[in-house]
């Protein structure tokens, strides 16, 4: 059986032309960031993102490629990244592209994997978009494969670089139900005792821990296992935990529900959030149906 490459798939697959045309630049992004490991200086970068992060070296140039791919692209009229100031304007082309240009870069110094995460919608303003918006997401994701998890709202495919194209590896991943969890922001404990039940009871319950310190390799294997849940709540110095609605929750939540999952802030379904500035965040809760429920159970208690 011929192999399926991701152009292939794109073009085969009802999806407006500038859409693939965006999607298509983008794999070359993340071609481009996976040969950079190869090459490029690991170490910090002497610099600050707009929100007073150090930055990496890698940041930089994911961030650069990005944003040089999305400019020329013909189709893409508004861009934003975490890495940049506010959204910025292209011109009056119709698809806005926001990204998280290098998800767990801390990571980058002990070789764990990491990744980039994207959401593309149709708009000429992010602010007041609901992740419900999007009209795809994306993320690539840099470990001992480089691969792409990818949504058009038409399912979650696997797409694995070979020879340098992306080929479909795998079809409509689904998360079902499973005992795995990825507690993050486990310093919440120290002021949350519901958070401190609900980790008692994944470690009672004898699920098993998978958890990296990255969103993009924890998603990346809730749903290939197919099981799992994620959790980031917000605590007294974070109230909205650490995570940005629009470039992580947002298209993360959108991946998970198309594959069958859950995502939710502990009440509101991410997806249904609107934005109210590009650099809001949230808590987030996501995975398995069941398991994100029972997130909303335990962490609505009094």
């Amino acid at each position: 059986m011929a192999e399926i490459a991701l152009k292939q798939y794109l073009e085969n697959g009802d999806i407006d032309e500038g859409l693939v045309s965006v999607i298509l630049d983008l794999s070359s992004v993340f071609e481009k960031i996976a040969q950079s490991f190869k090459t490029v200086d690991t170490g910090k970068a002497g610099s600050q993102n707009v929100y007073g992060e150090e930055q990496k070296v890698l940041d930089v140039l994911s961030n650069d490629l990005f944003e040089d791919y999305m400019r020329k692209n013909q189709y893409v009229g508004l861009i934003a990244s975490e890495e940049l100031d506010g959204e910025i304007k292209v011109d009056g082309s119709p698809y806005a592209v926001c990204s998280d240009p290098l998800d767990g870069s801390s990571l980058i110094d002990v070789n764990l994997s990491v990744g980039t995460i994207v959401g593309i919608y149709k708009t000429d303003t992010f602010i007041g978009s609901k992740g419900r918006d999007q009209l795809a997401s994306v993320v690539g994701v840099y470990g001992p494969r480089t691969t792409i998890l990818l949504t058009a709202k038409k399912g979650v495919h696997e797409f694995t670089l070979r020879d340098g194209q992306f080929f479909l590896s795998k079809e409509n991943l689904k998360v079902v139900e499973g005992k795995m969890f990825a507690p993050g922001n486990l310093r919440a404990c120290k002021y949350r005792q519901d958070y401190t039940d609900l980790l008692n009871f994944w470690v009672k319950e004898q699920y098993t821990l998978r958890y990296s310190g990255g969103m993009v390799p924890d998603i990346n294997q809730i749903i290939l296992k197919g099981k799992g849940i994620f959790s980031y709540p917000g605590y007294e110095d974070y109230p909205d935990g650490k995570l940005r609605l629009l470039f992580e929750c947002a298209p993360m939540a959108l991946l998970m529900e198309q594959a069958g999952g859950a995502a939710s802030d502990g009440i509101n379904k991410i997806l249904d959030k609107e934005l109210s500035s590009i650099e809001q965040r949230s808590p987030i809760f996501i995975g398995s149906k069941a398991e994100v429920a029972r997130c909303e159970e335990y962490l609505s208690r009094t």
